[in-house]
């Protein structure tokens, strides 16, 4: 006779606990409520994706090169495709305004055909010496396997720089999208896949800081790409260097703008530099974070900078009329609010905004700053030295060009710099004494697929975009061909 052996009520509880997965919520930020429920991989989880990839990477690298570029020509095709879907999800889970979401993707549709037109040629072998016995050549192969470890403020930008050129040049992702953009970061792996990229090829890992941290400590990879804050990028670096992975990270910044006295438009010059502030909510790698203007012209400038930024609709971001939208993380609010309180206590004034008494209730629902402006700040205020990220910025008066120049230099930071003047001769004077990956003449807050996009100092080392950016996912290997005597 068969024995039937009974559980108690604890084991069957554990036992259901034990296969399932945790989860962990995504917020609207404009709400504040929760839309949806991921799974939070494991480490466990985390290897036996890269194994996958692993064992898939040598199939793909083998696939023949058009057709990997007629797999990511159809991915492409899906983004233009399904453009306002995507835009809602991506607005519903970041904040960032509907039509900013759609700016984003349709913008990247645009960096793909960059690396669809030019990943061949760092792909080419190429002969550096041919004699009658000797061939000494060189070929480009890929790292492996790529770990993406991307950013939740412009997700399919920042993603994209890295996947597009990995998968085109050979290797295979493992792609752990931030945990305030995941739902987007499902929305790419599905295209990838419908689009014909190998699931072993491309595989989608989410979670929060523990999974990015069993990422970047898997033995094995080719290569590491980060973008996210220099704290997460040095201890990514610290992870990974037992490992001797090759480690690319896209970091912080606190970029400057300088507005000579000779600037041909100081209302234009203003409006624009308040663009480059707000976009995105100030939430841009690239945003301006600090504005240094010449005495001759500061007047005119805060008047028309603080009427443009007053023009910026803040409310509901799936409206089209709506220019700034919530942050993305509630923790960013009492930061941002400490900023204002230090500058407002050592001196500074508040041209927009200011009042941070209630400001964690405004309004009630969802995680909202009101876009705040200051003037007649210094460089011992937290706002011109620390990195704001947010709708914040502070604008400095300045004797002339050597003064901004020594008070632009004054950051840990080297992503951008922006200058603002008649001359372009004068503004590249300027811009080559700065230790900046990117430097702008009568613009800001711009990235061009054409141009590698990098930082200096605590805003990361290596290059995406460009053809400097797409050399990042190839590794040259030398050949010495000696015929018989």
């Amino acid at each position: 006779m068969t024995m039937r052996r009974s559980c108690s009520l604890q084991q069957i509880r554990r036992m259901i606990t034990v296969s399932r997965p945790t989860l962990f919520d995504v917020v609207n930020p404009a709400t504040g409520k929760t839309i949806a429920e991921l799974p939070d991989d494991s480490p466990q989880d985390v290897a036996e994706k890269f194994q996958r990839l692993s064992g898939g990477q040598r199939r793909w690298n083998d696939v023949p090169v058009f057709e990997r570029r007629e797999t990511l020509e159809r991915f492409n095709e899906l983004l233009r495709l399904n453009m306002n879907s995507l835009a809602q999800i991506l607005t519903s889970e970041m904040g960032k305004p509907i039509k900013q979401s759609k700016n984003e993707i349709r913008a990247t549709v645009d960096r793909v055909k960059f690396y669809l037109t030019h990943y061949e040629k760092v792909l080419r072998e190429h002969t550096v010496l041919e004699t009658a016995r000797l061939k000494e050549k060189v070929v480009y192969e890929p790292l492996g396997v790529i770990a993406n470890i991307s950013a939740w403020n412009y997700p399919y930008f920042v993603s994209a720089n890295v996947f597009a050129a990995a998968l085109l040049t050979g290797n295979t992702v493992l792609y752990k999208p931030s945990e305030y953009a995941s739902l987007s970061g499902q929305e790419i792996t599905r295209l990838l896949h419908e689009a014909g990229v190998p699931k072993d090829a491309f595989m989608l890992c989410t979670g929060k800081g523990e999974t990015g941290s069993a990422v970047s400590s898997l033995e094995g990879l080719g290569g590491i790409f980060f973008t996210g804050s220099f704290k997460t990028g040095l201890e990514i670096a610290k992870t990974a260097a037992p490992n001797l992975v090759k480690v690319q990270l896209e970091l912080g910044g606190k970029d400057p703008v300088y507005v000579r006295h000779d600037v041909p438009n100081v209302a234009s010059a203003a409006a624009s530099i308040a663009d480059g502030a707000f976009y995105n909510c100030g939430q841009s790698c690239c945003s301006v974070e600090r504005i240094y203007v010449d005495k001759k012209i500061y007047p005119e400038f805060v008047e028309n900078f603080v009427k443009t930024v007053k023009s910026f609709k803040m409310g509901d971001p799936l409206s089209d009329e709506t220019y700034i939208g919530p942050v993305a993380r509630k923790p960013q609010i009492p930061f941002l609010a400490s900023q204002v309180i230090d500058a407002l206590r050592k001196g500074a004034s508040a041209a927009v905004g200011g009042d941070m008494t209630n400001v964690e209730d405004i309004p009630r629902a969802g995680f909202w700053f009101p876009p705040t402006v200051l003037t007649d700040v210094n460089h011992t205020m937290n706002v011109m030295r620390e990195e704001s990220f947010g709708p914040l910025i502070g604008i400095q008066m300045v004797d002339g060009d050597a003064e901004a120049l020594n008070l632009m230099r004054d950051t840990p930071y080297g992503l951008t710099a922006s200058v603002f003047c008649k001359s372009s001769s004068d503004a590249e004077a300027i811009l080559r004494e700065l230790e900046v990956g990117t430097g702008y003449w009568n613009c800001c807050d711009r990235v061009s697929p054409r141009l590698p996009w990098s930082g200096r100092k605590a805003s990361g080392i290596g290059a995406t975009l460009g053809m400097d950016g797409l050399r990042s996912f190839v590794q040259p290997k030398g050949f010495f061909l000696q015929r018989p005597c």
